[in-house]
């Protein structure tokens, strides 16, 4: 695996740098050598914060942890993506899609079906014309982390989404 390590606001030392490169390391036996690993450490106040993008074909595979210890999130945040990885294999193996750059010994493997995703409720819905702001609102007013509508400006189906620090995100769709 290729590891690109960034750093903001910290300075990447050598014993941070093996440190990812060890315990990310470990998810070797999942991918190809050619995979590029992006890991990004950044420092907020206490919080020391690993972010990790691996590309695998179509999809991304992320993690991040945060925590008072930057050792302590780079541990966390390799358990977090083994697990993304057995949920990824069953995935690829349900659909018959090609591995991309994952080893075919992992892909060969007997898949566990212990963390099998299953809908257990269904809602409908009419989806009434609004803009992102009202959905914001609207969101706030249900309680909710996400929001469905369409937009009043543009006629196409968005969601408006709660993220960290109390700010909103908005998810519009691409063609």
């Amino acid at each position: 695996m290729k590891f690109i390590i960034v750093g903001k606001n910290i300075d990447v030392t050598p014993g941070l740098k093996s440190a990812v490169q060890e315990k990310i390391g470990k998810l070797e036996k999942y991918f190809t050598p050619e995979t590029e690993v992006h890991v990004t450490l950044s420092v907020e106040k206490d919080r020391q914060k690993i972010e990790v993008t691996i590309p695998v074909k179509g999809t991304i595979i992320r993690s991040e942890h945060v925590s008072n210890d930057m050792y302590v999130s780079i541990d966390l945040v390799e358990e977090i993506i083994e697990r993304q990885m057995k949920k990824y294999k069953n995935k690829i193996i349900e659909r018959n899609q090609g591995g991309g750059n994952l080893k075919t010994a992992f892909l060969e493997t007997e898949a566990e079906d212990d963390e099998e995703v299953k809908i257990v409720r269904s809602k409908r819905f009419g989806i009434k014309p609004m803009f992102p702001e009202d959905a914001c609102v609207e969101m706030e007013l249900l309680g909710h982390d996400f929001f469905v509508f369409r937009n009043a400006e543009t006629e196409e189906v968005n969601v408006v989404y709660k993220r960290k620090g109390n700010t909103y995100g908005l998810i519009e769709p691409e063609f």
